[in-house]
């Protein structure tokens, strides 16, 4: 697989909207990217606040334009916080550093695209993207 298929985008983003309402978390919204960064579906459960849509972009956005997953980010923000505001700032402000964007890649590693949710906690973001990308049978690398 060299490129992310709707049909495939659409089973990450069922799978965990599916883990959401599972573990009982709050509404969530979810952003699917493609390699190029341009969204291949997204969406929100009933409830997910005004702002969820541009967090959950944030991320995936982050993780594509940096290449690592926005956990990773995130500790990056902690240990070098000038570095991580620099390129924000080059982002206009696009890059949201903090758990829930994950990285996909076809199993033999090629880069796919970005999953990028929000309406929990971050941890719990990443946990259902996570599991939207296990479900679709490729690899999710957080950090």
């Amino acid at each position: 697989m060299t490129d992310l298929t709707l049909a495939v985008a659409r089973s990450i983003l069922d799978a965990a909207l599916a883990k959401a309402t599972d573990l009982k978390l709050k509404p969530m919204v979810v952003a699917v990217l493609d390699a190029r960064g341009c969204i291949k579906v997204s969406a929100a459960q009933d409830g997910a606040s005004l702002m969820r849509h541009e967090i959950a972009h944030g991320k995936a956005w982050g993780a594509l334009a940096l290449g690592i997953g926005s956990r990773a980010i995130f500790q990056r923000a902690q240990e070098q916080p000038y570095f991580v505001d620099a390129i924000n700032t080059m982002a206009r402000g696009a890059l949201v550093p903090v758990p829930g964007g994950v990285l996909i890649h076809d199993p033999s590693g090629v880069l796919l695209g970005a999953v990028g949710i929000s309406g929990d906690t971050s941890d719990n973001d990443e946990a259902c993207a996570v599991a939207g990308i296990a479900a679709a049978g490729l690899k999710a690398v957080t950090g």
